[in-house]
């Protein structure tokens, strides 16, 4: 599962990933917190067109990387705070979807290099995904209103968060480099006269160099359960480089 704020923030930053984990067989779920509805700043575009525009734009993204569902929860965009009400929607889909993984934002990203201040939304977002994961979604005695109605309590397993330029694990898109630049061109509205094609292969590769990988999309990995305790179910541990 992948949370964020934004219609787009998946296909910039985590799409080539979620399009390998699709290929190998698992189910993906998109939560998106806003449906961009106030992305779209031209003419006489109102929000109510532009949420229309937007969420089909990242339906059909998600179609390009193989996602299972998406699921828009259309908290007001450019709006959105790490309320217990929004820490509690999240607990929801993570207890009625529950993933292994979760990718997230960084919550501790603020300045974001020369040119860029971290969205407040993105912020916040991740705020809430981290205090959902723990230890409220799997906690049977938080929200006991949904065990009531069978979303019982559901740990994830590790927590992939993407801030762009720091990490430990180096997982490689070499073969979903091209689906993560198709995914990302649905987003018209978005994207204008930018070469998507040629700034993604770009970023891409410089994340992999020194990495024995021509693409990377760049994490770091908490491991709520260890690699050692998961391998006596599912016989596999996965390594710091994800060739």
């Amino acid at each position: 599962m992948a949370i964020v704020a934004h219609p787009d923030d998946i296909e910039f930053g985590c799409s080539g990933t979620l399009a390998r984990w699709a290929k190998a067989g698992a189910r993906i779920s998109y939560v998106l917190c806003t449906s961009g509805d106030v992305g779209i700043a031209t003419g006489e575009m109102t929000r109510e067109k532009a949420m229309e525009i937007r969420e089909a734009e990242q339906r059909a993204a998600a179609a390009v990387v193989g996602a299972t569902e998406v699921i828009f929860l259309r908290e007001p965009d450019g709006m959105v705070q790490a309320t217990m009400e929004l820490r509690k929607k999240l607990v929801r889909e993570l207890r009625r979807f529950r993933p292994e993984v979760l990718i997230t934002g960084d919550p501790q990203l603020l300045w974001a290099g020369e040119g860029y201040i971290n969205h407040p939304d993105h912020r916040a977002v991740a705020t809430a995904a981290v205090d959902a994961v723990f230890p409220a979604a799997g906690q049977p005695n938080l929200f006991q209103e949904l065990e009531a109605e069978g979303l019982t309590a559901h740990k994830v397993r590790k927590v992939y968060v993407n801030n762009w330029r720091e990490g430990d694990v180096y997982v490689s898109i070499d073969e979903t480099i091209d689906l993560k630049v198709a995914a990302l061109k649905e987003h018209k509205s978005q994207m204008g006269d930018w070469d998507v094609e040629k700034n993604i292969k770009e970023w891409a590769a410089e994340r992999a160099k020194g990495h024995e990988m021509q693409y990377a999309e760049l994490f770091r990995v908490v491991a709520l359960e260890s690699d050692e305790d998961w391998e006596k179910w599912k016989g596999v541990v996965v390594g710091r480089d994800q060739k």
